[in-house]
């Protein structure tokens, strides 16, 4: 409020200047140049004024963002004393000794997985690897088809087959 009054007044007082410059510019026109002199005076003090003015607002413009960022200050601490009251009901929740204790649970947890891992992995007896073998045998037996045998039985001499046309000799032929 004080910046904007401030400002009004600066601004009252720019248009007194210019008035005060011109009735100087007339005096001297008319020749009467020691209240022309009396004038511009009036107006060095004015201007005087109007820069102190100047000074002011920027000193309140300053105090104006040191406000606003102490009270952003003042948030950041509000907010950091919150977390740290938060911190310490976890704290008041979660002991050192309690946290010592899960992990403990934990680590006994994971070795104990550890063991029943290596027990079904790698433990099997020499039993249990036959009884494997086997059971391995009679699925691959199952998918297998062998083909029929035949209950004929085999001759004796295989007939020879001729280069040409893959045609038994004659003379084989006549003998079988």
């Amino acid at each position: 409020q004080q910046r904007d009054k401030l400002r009004q007044y600066q601004k009252r007082l720019s248009l007194c200047l210019e008035r005060e410059r011109a009735l100087a510019r007339q005096l001297l026109r008319d020749g009467k140049k020691e209240k022309a002199m009396l004038l511009l005076k009036k107006k060095r003090y004015q201007e005087q004024l109007l820069d102190k003015t100047e000074n002011q607002i920027s000193n309140l413009e300053r105090m104006v963002q040191d406000i606003e960022f102490t009270q952003i200050e003042m948030k950041v601490i509000e907010g950091l004393k919150i977390g740290n009251e938060c911190l310490n009901k976890m704290h008041q929740v979660m002991s050192i000794e309690e946290v010592e204790r899960i992990i403990g649970e934990t680590q006994d947890a994971v070795e104990y997985q550890r063991q029943i891992d290596e027990l079904l992995a790698g433990s099997l007896t020499e039993e249990d690897e036959d009884a494997i073998l086997e059971e391995l045998n009679a699925i691959t037996e199952e998918q297998l088809e062998l083909p029929e045998v035949p209950s004929e039985p085999l001759p004796e001499k295989i007939p020879e087959v001729s280069p040409i046309k893959n045609r038994p000799k004659p003379e084989l032929v006549a003998a079988s």
